[in-house]
């Protein structure tokens, strides 16, 4: 295979050029001088239908109406927020199609702020100040680049990945320019889909071409999923040491090393990461949560801190970056800080019964820990009374589950052991698979002076869910399919983790393929299958379940909703009805 030459055929950039007069673009600039100037550029480039935003939430409504084919915005936006948050939100909320062409256009030339925002993959990137010519051929290369991937990435948003990945093989070979990115694409895929072995041929033919340094993570990945953690930590290791600016390369090794236990190594990786592109929210929460496993306290506030500050006034805000940095506070002594940090947290949350349930349960800890035990007990009593309330109301969605630690800490800080170990017991069970949330669990105890009691308790869940497993695939391999059925489903409803939610739901379209198609029953699957996706979108054994899920739909002529994202729109007005981006995206892929 010889390297595909890179630049597109004049013919190929000539049409992408002529499209832009059929194409949806939307203008966001915080100043109306900027926006009329650009504006005038693209109307001379032929382009007939642009909308402009000025502020954030502007542009956030205006994606929710239509389909944007092109989005060209400016990295300083209203109220001190940057392009780069604005993309992070528009992916992360799946509010624009992968087959949108995203151009962040800037007169930043700081070093931090560029790589932070190549780092989230927009398709391109303008400094200013900028030519109509120059305008024009960055769009042309882009659209190009989307159109001809279109087949893949409107399964990608989907979701549905083996359908992406033939669509996907029936481009390899039609256009030269486009090779490395198509089998980019495969390679991805295949990980995505645990077909490791497939995705490492498909690296390692690259790599006899070209060593570039996205083939090399490629190959990491499928080597960690064939189990063989020691190469692919090297590996991604060399490809930081060779190409310091590839970002993802320091969260991957930062993971295998957390999952090999090296939690100090991987901490400073991912400090080492953040040092670079220090407005990567993400990755910055993963740097909170290493260093508290770690007891390096001071590291973890000032991570947890710039999250919470980063996200101010932002739809990615969550509850848990006020009690995440108050937990931490608190373990430092710092009373004071958590008070203010909790004070922020009722005032941005008010009228969340979670917030406010959050806000009695710091509240609860905050005098536990200033020696005033009757004001502990009375937030504590009322937070109990509020988490009552909310499971009897169904209203449990989105409750994080550390915070449920949280209100179990604050049961045992108080000296009611049964509603902790109650409380424990349950999100130990639906987090067994969770190392961060079992260490937590782990935490509480042995703050609260009950270390034997934690390691009795997880004996017991792990115990209770190693039998619960069994007794579900010891039927299915007795060849009692439907009484497997009933066990997995018993399983999943009594302990809804993501190895109980998968297993009963692929058992489920297991039956229905063999025995026809059940309405009710095929709900219940793909509610599982829902709850799964919700725990880990990415993780191989959901997307089999859902693999398998569509295809036995797809037997009987059944038609499936597209993708896990919970929005579930497809169509806005005055557009061709588009997909919103699925979570499956293949980003580096896609955008790069």
């Amino acid at each position: 295979m010889s390297a595909p030459a890179s630049p597109l055929p004049a013919g190929t950039i000539q049409k992408a050029a002529k499209d832009l007069a059929h194409m949806r673009v939307l203008l966001v600039d915080r100043h109306t001088t900027a926006r009329n100037s650009i504006r005038i550029i693209l109307s001379t480039l032929g382009v007939k239908s642009i909308h402009n935003a000025g502020t954030s939430s502007e542009v956030l409504r205006q994606v929710s109406a239509y389909s944007f084919d092109i989005i060209l915005a400016d990295y300083h936006l209203d109220d001190a927020r940057d392009g780069q948050q604005l993309l992070e939100e528009l992916r992360q909320k799946h509010l624009i199609s992968l087959t949108t062409v995203y151009i962040v256009i800037t007169a930043e030339r700081a070093y931090h702020n560029v790589v932070s925002v190549a780092e989230l993959g927009p398709d391109d990137y303008l400094i200013k100040p900028f030519t109509a010519d120059q305008l024009q051929i960055r769009l042309a290369k882009a659209i190009c680049k989307k159109q001809f991937f279109e087949p893949v990435l409107v399964h990608l948003d989907q979701g549905a990945f083996a359908d992406a990945l033939t669509a996907c093989e029936g481009l390899i070979g039609k256009d030269d320019s486009f090779l490395y990115d198509a089998l980019r694409f495969k390679g991805e895929i295949l990980n995505v889909l645990g077909r490791h072995e497939e995705a490492q041929a498909v690296y390692q033919l690259v790599m006899d071409n070209a060593m570039v340094p996205w083939a090399r993570m490629g190959l990491a990945c499928a080597l960690r999923g064939l189990g063989r953690l020691d190469e692919a930590e090297a590996l991604g290791s060399a490809v930081i040491d060779e190409f310091p600016e590839y970002l993802s390369a320091y969260d991957f090794v930062a993971s295998v090393s957390e999952e090999t236990g090296n939690f100090a190594q991987a901490q400073n990786v991912l400090q080492k990461a953040a040092a670079i592109s220090p407005n990567n929210s993400l990755r910055q929460r993963m740097v909170g949560d290493v260093a508290v496993r770690n007891d390096d306290l001071d590291a973890a506030e000032r991570a947890y801190g710039k999250v919470l500050n980063r996200h101010r006034g932002s739809s990615l805000r969550i509850i848990d970056d006020y009690t995440n940095l108050t937990r931490v506070m608190l373990d430092k002594g710092n009373t004071d800080g958590a008070r203010k940090v909790t004070q922020d947290l009722r005032r941005d949350w008010r009228g969340s019964k979670h917030g406010e349930l959050a806000v009695l349960i710091m509240d609860s800890l905050c005098a536990e820990k200033e020696g005033e035990p009757v004001k502990a007990k009375q937030a504590l009593e009322r937070a109990l009374a509020m988490h009552q309330e909310l499971q009897g109301d169904g209203d449990q969605n989105g409750f994080s589950q550390k915070i449920s630690v949280d209100l179990a800490h604050a049961c045992l800080a108080t000296g009611d052991q049964a509603m902790a170990q109650q409380i424990l017991e349950k999100v130990a069970a639906e987090n067994n698979e969770d190392r961060g949330m079992i260490a937590q669990i782990q935490g509480v105890f042995a703050k609260t002076g009950n270390e034997e009691a934690g390691q009795s308790l997880l004996a017991k869940v792990g115990n209770e869910i190693v039998e619960l497993n069994n007794r579900g695939v010891l039927a299915a391999r007795s060849g009692d399919l439907e009484g497997s059925v009933q066990m997995l489903i018993e399983a999943a409803e009594r302990v809804p983790n993501l190895q109980f939610l998968v297993n009963a739901s692929k058992a489920i379209f297991t039956l229905l393929d063999r025995q026809g198609w059940n309405e009710e029953l095929a709900e219940r699957g793909a509610r599982y299958l829902r709850l799964a996706q919700a725990k880990e979108l990415r993780n191989a054994k959901v997307i089999s379940a859902k693999e398998l899920h569509q295809q036995v739909a797809r037997k009987y002529g059944m038609l499936v909703a597209p993708t896990s994202d919970a929005s579930g729109s497809s169509e806005k007005s005055g557009s061709p009805s588009r997909r919103r981006q699925g979570s499956g995206e293949s980003k580096s892929a896609a955008n790069d």
